[in-house]
């Protein structure tokens, strides 16, 4: 609850149990990932190029529903949405 409370999240005392569950379920699966034997696995290069993406094939697909319809707008590309009332106290 206290991470919960932490992100302002609601999260009703009934389901606490199970997200426990699962988040021990994750920690342990971390645990387990942790114990491998990575010693002959080379690293990552962080400043390695990324790889060229490939080219689209076949025809573009129009959407089924204008995007009018369920995002009227936009700004640079991006759907713009309503502040979360959490936020409304924070500046641009």
């Amino acid at each position: 609850m206290h991470v919960a409370a932490l992100a302002r999240l609601a999260i009703p005392e009934a389901r606490v149990p199970e997200l426990v569950a699962q988040l021990n379920g994750i920690l342990a699966h971390m645990d387990v990932l942790r114990d491998v034997d990575t010693s002959g696995a080379a690293a990552a290069a962080p400043n390695a190029p990324p790889l060229p993406l490939r080219r689209d094939q076949g025809p573009s697909l129009p959407l089924a529903t204008p995007r009018e319809s369920f995002g009227p707008a936009m700004r640079d590309g991006f759907f713009t949405v309503p502040r979360l009332a959490t936020h409304e106290d924070e500046g641009e």
